[in-house]
């Protein structure tokens, strides 16, 4: 089977001495050679999108390359596209770079002026490496194979507003549509996933904020399948470690989360340290769970102030959800948007505790009855959000296309 081989290369005459030598390799298949840093994470979005096995095997990235730096660049593909293997090619053949290299994720380095030798040797090695990884990503059963997975954020306006219960079904309701999800419990101090889902777990999110490669294989190893098929990455059991979970780890740590899963649910508590504050600014979702009530109303508008004058997420970039609504209370969702300037769900969720009480003192919130008004909800909610997979039609499942086929005929796209 020939290696595919995608050179990034802003050079033009790196460009062609690159593509020459790539094309006499052995059982190599050079692909297009693309100019910048932008095309060529577009262009492994694109294939990504498609499958897994469109990828190349390998990906050669010239010193040269721009607007983004090289180390940066290899640095997202290997997380973004774990199943990639990528050479950097650099005059710099010092041990401080090739340790820079290491770290960033690539799989190798070659140095300018490039020999035949030396480059069939890396890339030879590069792609066996991708080939197994990718045979053993195979086997899993949660893989997702698209561009990134989409990472939401659950806040909450003050403690005891629902946060927890909030992030732990709308994991359920997108694992239920069939799409792989991860759950992170990143209130640090005080996290409750685990006792809400009956979980006792010896591993949790502590022990990937030292690791600067979060390979798949460690990732599977820190976190917990749960009995409904959601991935759990656990507060520590001993508050005091959170501190080990610095800014760059929460963003290595969803980042990774991100390249395998299809949807990520953090549970960012009510105290947003840089961790949450990390993950709550580069999330694609960011939602704040309030009562409407006036002490959680205030709180939710100090915690929109608070995000916006530190940058990390505008106001207007915010959803607000309303928890334990009633018709009858006087702070309705319209208000709260009004007080707020952020966006408000419009799916709020009714006060009905005595339809939790039972499952929510055993620990077992995905019990929840699926006929109960909270439990519709908060899954009507993940619909909302689009983190739920819209069911195949009879059509579909048949392979059919629509009647006309410019229209029929078009792939859906990934949410």
């Amino acid at each position: 089977m020939p290696t595919r081989i995608l050179p990034a290369v802003g050079d033009a005459d790196a460009v062609r001495a690159l593509t020459t030598l790539l094309s006499q390799l052995p059982d190599a298949e050079p692909v297009a050679p693309v100019g910048d840093s932008t095309q060529l994470v577009d262009t492994l979005a694109r294939l990504a999108a498609e499958s897994v096995d469109e990828l190349p095997e390998v990906v050669v990235v010239h010193e040269r390359i721009g607007p983004v730096p090289a180390l940066e660049l290899v640095h997202e593909v290997a997380l973004r596209f774990p199943a990639v293997g990528v050479i950097l090619v650099t005059t710099d053949v010092g041990p401080g770079l090739f340790q820079a290299a290491m770290d960033a994720g690539a799989r190798g380095l070659v140095t300018l002026p490039l020999s035949y030798e030396e480059l069939a040797h890396r890339v030879q090695a590069v792609a066996q490496w991708s080939v197994g990884v990718r045979r053993h990503l195979g086997h899993g059963a949660d893989v997702f194979t698209g561009a990134g997975g989409t990472v939401v954020t659950v806040s909450g306006a003050k403690g005891g507003v629902g946060t927890t219960l909030t992030a732990v079904q709308l994991a359920l309701a997108a694992q239920a549509s069939g799409r792989p999800t991860a759950l992170v419990d990143l209130d640090l101090q005080t996290g409750d996933v685990a006792s809400y889902l009956d979980v006792q777990f010896r591993r949790s999110v502590v022990d990937l904020a030292a690791i600067t490669d979060i390979s798949p294989r460690i990732l599977a190893e820190a976190v917990f399948r749960h009995d409904s098929g959601v991935a759990l990455l656990l507060a520590p059991a001993e508050g005091e470690r959170g501190e080990e979970v610095t800014d760059r780890a929460a963003r290595q740590i969803v980042s990774a989360l991100r390249s395998r899963y299809e949807v990520v649910v953090v549970d960012c508590g009510a105290q947003l340290g840089g961790a949450g504050a990390t993950v709550v600014e580069l999330a694609d979702t960011a939602l704040l769970v309030t009562t409407p009530d006036v002490v959680a109303v205030r709180g939710a508008k100090r915690a929109v102030r608070m995000w916006d004058r530190l940058q990390i997420r505008k106001a207007e970039e915010t959803t607000v959800v309303v928890n334990r609504h009633t018709r009858t209370t006087e702070i309705q969702p319209p208000l709260i948007q009004r007080i707020t300037g952020t966006a408000v769900a419009a799916t709020t969720i009714p006060a009905n505790f005595r339809e939790l009480q039972a499952a929510v003192d055993a620990g077992r919130v995905h019990d929840l009855d699926g006929k109960g008004a909270v439990r519709q909800a908060l899954w009507a909610l993940a619909a909302e959000l689009g983190l739920v997979k819209a069911p195949e039609t009879a059509l579909e499942r048949r392979g059919g296309r629509g009647r006309e086929r410019g229209a029929g005929g078009l792939r859906r796209r990934k949410e």
